[in-house]
């Protein structure tokens, strides 16, 4: 354990995916205050394909390397599910799963055909774009697999603590509560699907677990963006 809390490191990377953090979770809530139930489910395509872009990219965070970036997206997606989960009834909340499986699926076939047309002599980005989206097919798959297990299990397991804590002051139990354990399933199926050959099963693994523990602290922090939507709620303050 002391050996665990001497590698953290705190510095600008950890500074700018704070400030990230914070930008997307205010993001969210104010999409649910102004435009309602229709501008969370509009966030959600949006934030799949960007967290499958950002997935790519490996950083070193708080000390610890090999963690992806698309973490505080994917971060969003599950917010936005559980203020649509406590404030819309799971009807909504589980358009996020098609929401987001129709997405991904559409920007990856659409970038597939982008990349086999053939560029000017001129053209700059081509090995850029198959970089970043070369790679998606796999990852599109992967991300849907885990995505469906995961959200499905988030809806259900939410609704589920809800009928024996419902009340407003517990909403930190079940959103905690059925996100943890929600990634869980997330991290395995995906990671293992996604990166499995492309990287050692040590870092496979290295990355399911350092990526897990910060999507431990990402949904301790989006709780109370969580409570904020609902209050909105219960104050009639949000559009429809």
């Amino acid at each position: 354990m002391f050996n665990f809390f001497s590698q953290l490191r705190f510095g600008v990377n950890e500074l700018l995916w704070l400030s990230y953090l914070i930008l997307n979770f205010t993001a969210v809530v104010l999409a649910y205050r102004f435009w309602g139930k229709g501008g969370l489910l509009s966030v959600v395509p949006l934030s799949i394909v960007l967290a499958n872009i950002q997935v790519g990219k490996m950083m070193t965070l708080f000390g610890f390397d090999g963690i992806t970036m698309g973490n505080i997206a994917f971060g969003g997606i599950y917010l936005a599910s559980d203020i649509l989960t406590e404030n819309e009834g799971k009807h909504y909340s589980r358009k996020v799963v098609s929401l987001g499986f129709a997405a991904m699926l559409f920007t990856t076939f659409i970038m597939q055909i982008v990349l086999k047309i053939n560029v000017s002599p001129d053209d700059k980005m081509q090995g850029a774009l198959s970089a970043v989206f070369g790679f998606m097919p796999r990852l599109a798959i992967s991300s849907v697999c885990g995505f469906a297990v995961s959200q499905s299990f988030d809806i259900w397991s939410y609704q589920f603590i809800r009928k024996f804590r419902p009340s407003y002051r517990d909403i930190w139990i079940r959103n905690n509560a059925s996100t943890m354990i929600s990634q869980i399933l997330d991290n395995i199926v995906f990671s293992f699907l996604a990166f499995t050959g492309k990287y050692p099963l040590q870092t496979v693994i290295g990355i399911i677990f350092s990526t897990y523990l910060l999507k431990i602290v990402i949904s301790l922090l989006d709780t109370p963006f969580v409570y904020i939507a609902t209050l909105w709620k219960k104050q009639g303050k949000i559009s429809d």
